[in-house]
C-alpha cells in the first residue's frame, strides 16, 4: 500500500477529477473515503478537486486538505461556472495517464474506482459508471434521466445506461483534445466513440444523499436537449457542414415546387384562380427563398471550417498508433551496395 507522499516520487497514473459545489458537510468524509480508495490501488496517483464557486465553506475545507496531503491539487473558480467548466478546468490541471471523474456528494463509491481501472487494463479507453439501483426519487430524478439516455442514445448512436453518471474513467488520450461548453460535459461518451474509442459500461454503487441539496433542476433538462442538438451537429457535420444546410435548403426548394405546382394546377385547372391573389404562390417563393439562404449559410459554414483547420494545421482524423517494420540498423564500418544495371 502505498502513501500520498511516496506517490508524488513519480508522476501520476491517474488523476481523480471532483467538481465541487456547495459540499461542506461532504468534503471531507469524501475525502477520507477516497484516499482510502486510491492508497488500496497501489498506483501513483492525484487528486484535483475544482470548487465551482461555492457559497458555503466548501473551499476552505478543501485548502485544508490541500495543506496536509500533497497528492491533493485545488482549483477554485471566481463564481459559478457549471459542472462542465469544472470538469474542463480538471481535465487542465490534471497530468494523470488516466483520468476518473466522479460527483462530491458522495452518491457516488470511491471504492468502485479500482473496478473502472481494472477494465481500462483490459484495453478499453473509456468506462462508463451505471447507476443500476439508483438511489434517486422515481417521477423528478430516474424517470426524467432514462428518457434523457434514450433521447441520448438514439441520436448519437453510443448506447449507453446512464450518460448522467459522472463516475467514468478514461484515457487522456481520447479526451484531451475535446473542449467541454454548456451542458457537453455528459456527451463525452459520443466524442470519444466518434474519434474510434472503445467503450464499456459497468454497474456501480449508488448511494443516497445524506448532506446537501441536489443541484439539479428541470431547467437543466432543457439545456441538455439543446446541447444534444449541437453535439450531433458537430459529430455528424462537423466537417462538411454544407451536407447538412444543402440538404435542408434542397428540402426547402422542393416544397417550393410543390406549392408552385399547386397555384399552376389552381390557375390552369378548374378553379381558374388568380396566382396573384393565391396565397400559396407567396409560399413557394419564401420557401425558396430559404433555401438559397440555407445553402449559402453551408457555404459559409464550409469556409469557416476550412479556415479553422487549415490555418491551424488540425488534423481532421485522429491516430490509434502507427505501427512500422523498421530496418535493422547497420553495422560499423559496413559498406553499402550499390546494385548496377
Amino acid at each position: 500500500m502505498s502513501s500520498p507522499v511516496k506517490n508524488l516520487s513519480r508522476p501520476p497514473q491517474v488523476s481523480v477529477v471532483i467538481p465541487i459545489y456547495n459540499e461542506e458537510e461532504n468534503v471531507p468524509r469524501l475525502h477520507t473515503e477516497l484516499r482510502a480508495a486510491l492508497d488500496h490501488l497501489g498506483r501513483p496517483s492525484e487528486i484535483v478537486y475544482v470548487d465551482d464557486g461555492s457559497r458555503d465553506q466548501s473551499p476552505q475545507k478543501l485548502a485544508e486538505i490541500a495543506a496536509q496531503d500533497p497528492s491533493v491539487r485545488v482549483v477554485l473558480f471566481r463564481r459559478n461556472f457549471g459542472q462542465t467548466a469544472a470538469l474542463q478546468a480538471g481535465i487542465d490541471h490534471s497530468r494523470g495517464e488516466i483520468l476518473v471523474f466522479m460527483d462530491g456528494d458522495l452518491q457516488n463509491d470511491p471504492a468502485d474506482i479500482g473496478r473502472l481501472l481494472e477494465r481500462i487494463d483490459e484495453g478499453f479507453d473509456m468506462v462508463s459508471g451505471w447507476r443500476k439501483n439508483r438511489h434517486d426519487a422515481f417521477v423528478s430524478r430516474k424517470l426524467p434521466s432514462m428518457m434523457a439516455n434514450a433521447l441520448i442514445s438514439w441520436v448519437t448512436g453510443v448506447h449507453l445506461n446512464d450518460y448522467g453518471c459522472t463516475l467514468k474513467a478514461y484515457r487522456r488520450e481520447v479526451i484531451a483534445n475535446v473542449r467541454l461548453y454548456g451542458e457537453m460535459h455528459r456527451f463525452i461518451p459520443a466524442y470519444a466513440s466518434w474519434q474510434g474509442a472503445s467503450i464499456t459500461e459497468l454497474p456501480v454503487n449508488h448511494r443516497a444523499r445524506q448532506f446537501g441539496k441536489s443541484k439539479y433542476g428541470i431547467w437543466r433538462t432543457v439545456r441538455v436537449l439543446l446541447d444534444l442538438l449541437t453535439v450531433k451537429l458537430l459529430g455528424s457535420y462537423g466537417t462538411k457542414p454544407i451536407y447538412f444546410f444543402g440538404m435542408v435548403g434542397l428540402g426547402l426548394w422542393g416544397l417550393s415546387v410543390i406549392a408552385a405546382l399547386e397555384v399552376l394546377y389552381e390557375k390552369v385547372g378548374p378553379l381558374h384562380t388568380q396566382a396573384h391573389n393565391n396565397p400559396v404562390l407567396l409560399l413557394a417563393v419564401f420557401l425558396a427563398l430559404l433555401g438559397v439562404q440555407s445553402i449559402m449559410l453551408g457555404l459559409l459554414a464550409e469556409l469557416t471550417i476550412r479556415t479553422y483547420y487549415e490555418s491551424g494545421g488540425r488534423p481532421t482524423y485522429t491516430v490509434r498508433r502507427v505501427v512500422e517494420m523498421r530496418a535493422p540498423p547497420r553495422a560499423a564500418g559496413a559498406r553499402q551496395h550499390t546494385p548496377t544495371a
